[in-house]
């Protein structure tokens, strides 16, 4: 039978070719399972679709084919051998079997994936608080910073006064000693202008003598 022959060697064909998808399938949850890096950026969650799809597809080809080959062997008019009908009950067998191990798979790769995402999202937890705490330490290093400058310029400044203070010290302490050596000098300066003033007092009494005498003189004279 040309129908049998060509739905037998299609059905061979998508099992094989479904065999080979669903080992690729499930090498993904191991794959998963190790690799905890970000799903969407290490591309797995994007395989998993890829791969999900195609087994999905290639075991809905299976059914239709599988459905095909039981109305052949349900044909009343033309029945098929018995070693086609053991064929045919070996394919049905075969795709459900087919069918069990891909949605053992599905839940298998479902659970890796959310057991990858669990850890992702811890992950950027952890690094969301790292990110956090980094910059609030940063933040509490520039307060500190901070006043360590303001500290600083306060030195800065009480340094600068106390210089200033000892350069006036010093101005002080200049003039004290000027002031010290006019006051030593005084002394001399007032015998100095003690003995003008003698002088002067002297000179008056002899100017007045002579005024004196000449008055008297020319009394005498006149009288």
């Amino acid at each position: 039978m040309a129908t049998y022959d060509s739905l037998h060697r299609q059905c061979r064909t998508l099992e094989s070719l479904f065999d080979t998808k669903l080992t690729s399938y499930s090498r993904l949850a191991s794959t998963i399972s190790r690799n905890q890096d970000d799903l969407e950026a290490g591309g797995s969650a994007e395989r998993w679709r890829d791969l999900e799809a195609e087994v999905d597809e290639l075991l809905e080809k299976l059914r239709e084919i599988n459905d095909q080959l039981s109305k052949l062997a349900e044909d009343t008019d033309n029945p098929p051998s018995q070693s086609m009908l053991r064929a045919i009950q070996r394919h049905r067998e075969v795709y459900q079997d087919y069918a069990r191990e891909l949605r053992r798979t599905k839940t298998n790769v479902q659970q890796a994936l959310d057991q990858a995402n669990l850890l992702s999202g811890v992950r950027n937890d952890i690094d969301a608080y790292k990110s956090s705490a980094a910059d609030s330490l940063l933040a509490e290093r520039g307060h500190i910073d901070s006043s360590h400058r303001m500290t600083d310029d306060v030195l800065a400044q009480a340094y600068e006064t106390r210089a200033e203070f000892g350069r006036q010290r010093l101005t002080i302490s200049g003039i004290n000693a000027r002031m010290q050596g006019v006051l030593s000098t005084i002394p001399g300066i007032n015998g100095v202008i003690g003995m003008i003033k003698s002088r002067r007092r002297r000179d008056s009494i002899i100017v007045g003598c002579v005024i004196g005498l000449c008055t008297v003189l020319l009394l005498m004279y006149i009288f």
